[in-house]
């Protein structure tokens, strides 16, 4: 069973160990979930993906290196959906008013509604192009790694914004919760009150469907997903740019202006509660504390048992 992890860096059985356990919470509420068993095989298929990649790229050429680096990019969307099925299956009651009740608390009322009396078109725009950005960053800062061929750091990276990612979705199993958009706000004159000035409209759409919600859907804060707490695209933004400056990546400077962008635009354009923000600042340092414990603990596991050591992607030494 271990020679199965033989080829796996840190980042591989996180997401072996993330996908068993969609699998087995797909199984577990499997009667509040319509075709719960196509998402067992799908996840099975994903944990032999992984490991036919890590295999693959440990003993040929430099594609499957590439693709052994970059394939973790299309987990995140794949998980994020099928959080959509799993929140409310464990865990069906919305904290919205929680969270409310918290800003009130901290800011004398609602920032969203205090920010609407500051809004016009242009900034709108600006910042709904940030927020658009969201998966973009991590990828700019990837890019930039793999180029200058620092497989350690891109390693790094890429291990941190998953570990990220995955504990961000456990926040929204344990505080499920909607938006602003929806409960202090008419989402539905969202283009009326937010006007932005070209693609602002399309970029609402885009995330909208994303998020289970596509044009026409008749009640849409009852389908769309609940990601709010911790705000996410903080604690990953947060992430891409503590990460930018510590390996001094070329892009940092652009990443710190798009990021700090985004991070604004998520209050702004009515997504999150600040206190999901708040929320997103502790999730980051919780993610960088463990971390290097999890890259450690994994190293030494693999070292105790005689399995190739990997120092970046496809530079796999033997233990000694």
């Amino acid at each position: 069973m271990f020679r199965f992890f033989a080829h796996h860096n840190s980042t591989d059985f996180l997401n072996t160990v993330f996908f068993t356990l969609l699998a087995a919470g797909m199984v577990v509420w499997s009667p509040h979930i319509t075709y719960w068993w196509t998402y067992v095989l799908a996840n099975a298929g994903i944990v032999i993906a992984i490991w036919l990649t890590a295999t693959y790229a440990a003993r040929r050429g430099h594609r499957w290196q590439l693709l052994h680096g970059f394939y973790m990019m299309a987990l995140i969307p794949v998980a994020f959906k099928e959080m959509y099925l799993l929140v409310p299956a464990i865990h069906p009651v919305d904290y919205d008013a929680a969270l409310i009740a918290i800003d009130r608390l901290l800011f004398g009322g609602d920032p969203t509604i205090f920010l609407g009396h500051f809004a016009f078109p242009v900034l709108t725009e600006i910042l709904q192009l940030a927020y658009a950005s969201y998966y973009l960053l991590p990828f700019v800062l990837v890019v930039d790694l793999y180029r200058k061929k620092r497989m350690k750091a891109f390693k790094n990276v890429f291990l941190l914004v998953m570990l990220g990612f995955y504990l961000s979705y456990l926040g929204y199993v344990a505080v499920p919760a909607i938006g602003p958009r929806f409960t202090l706000h008419d989402f539905e004159n969202t283009d009326r009150d937010l006007p932005g000035v070209l693609v602002t409209s399309a970029l609402r759409v885009y995330t909208n469907t994303g998020e289970s919600a596509p044009p026409g859907t008749e009640y849409p804060a009852a389908v769309i997903q609940r990601d709010v707490f911790p705000s996410g695209h903080t604690e990953i933004t947060l992430l891409v740019m503590l990460l930018a400056f510590r390996y001094r990546a070329r892009s940092r400077w652009f990443l710190l202006v798009a990021g700090s962008l985004l991070i604004f635009a998520t209050v702004y354009l009515r997504y999150h509660y600040v206190i999901d923000i708040i929320g997103g600042v502790v999730f980051t340092w919780l993610s960088m504390q463990l971390c290097p414990l999890f890259d450690d603990w994994w190293s030494a596991w693999k070292k105790r048992r005689a399995l190739p050591l990997d120092d970046g992607l496809g530079e796999a030494t033997t233990p000694p």
